[in-house]
């Protein structure tokens, strides 16, 4: 190397070195200049990208408001004040949730949260089963609320829902910490996922299947012993797609032949999971 060559990266290092002195010793003024500092402190293995990430997320949270997030008012479970155990069951273990909001079906309004743990204490005991007696009081957020201060609420407060009301005051939807939370660590895995990236399918139950939304067709096909076509589309979710007409969210189902396909993992841009129930029973995984 000349001594020219050797000047001139001398020079370079002392560019970017004095370059990134001045940003250390300078407090950021605002979030642009925030993320440039961390992206530097990445760049020499400070902090790790994942880290990174996670921060821009953070910082993105803190900007977004809870109707972004929200599970709109149309894809909610709720269940009436005067629901009889008999009817509330199955409805507990249809959906898998839970948490429930419960509506006084006089006037619409919520009245209380349905934990389904407590359905257990009706159990073998010979108590008469009111659902209004085992009722948690409901925790209601505006739908313009920012998620880190819904997040701190429910913190503080340890609430896992919240039922959102628009500017007038009527239910909007509702909201979960998971929901909130799924925003800066990214989509919070449960039994339903699959892991495996050569499994396709996997059973469930004896009628219900979870199933990735990039399935092949033709594995969808020789599973269930079906005949969709896959002139149009490669995989299932596109089938599903197409069906649904719009890019449905978390919850949304739809009857496809003689198969219902619930989406269990999306987000705005694609399908990932699918709940796919059926009468047919099948025991092996594609």
């Amino acid at each position: 190397m000349t001594d020219h060559e050797d000047n001139n990266t001398q020079h370079k290092s002392r560019s970017w070195l004095e370059r990134l002195t001045a940003m250390l010793s300078a407090e950021p003024q605002n979030k642009d200049q925030l993320m440039e500092l961390l992206r530097h402190t990445q760049e020499r293995n400070v902090i790790s990208n994942e880290m990174l990430s996670m921060i821009e997320r953070i910082l993105q949270v803190s900007e977004m408001q809870v109707r972004e997030v929200m599970v709109p008012k149309a894809q909610m479970v709720m269940l009436e004040q005067n629901v009889q155990l008999e009817v509330l069951l199955p409805i507990v273990l249809e959906s898998g949730h839970s948490r429930f909001p419960v509506f006084n079906p006089t006037n619409g309004n919520i009245i209380g949260i349905f934990l389904a743990k407590d359905i257990l204490q009706f159990y073998n005991s010979g108590n008469d089963f009111a659902l209004s007696q085992i009722l948690r009081a409901p925790f209601f957020t505006p739908q313009s609320k920012r998620l880190d201060v819904l997040l701190r609420e429910f913190r503080v407060n340890r609430n896992h829902l919240a039922v959102v009301l628009d500017e007038y005051g009527h239910v909007a939807g509702l909201v979960t910490i998971e929901d909130v939370l799924e925003q800066i660590v990214g989509e919070i895995e449960d039994e339903y996922d699959i892991d495996e990236d050569d499994i396709y399918i996997k059973q469930h139950n004896d009628e219900t299947f979870i199933v990735k939304a990039a399935t092949p067709i033709s594995e969808f096909n020789m599973f269930f012993q079906t005949n969709f076509n896959d002139d149009e589309f490669d995989t299932i979710g596109g089938i599903v797609l197409k069906q649904f007409g719009h890019l449905p969210k978390r919850g949304e189902s739809i009857k496809i032949a003689s198969y219902r396909f619930k989406v269990l993992n999306c987000d705005n841009r694609r399908l990932y999971l699918l709940e796919v129930k059926t009468n047919k029973k099948k025991v092996n995984s594609v």
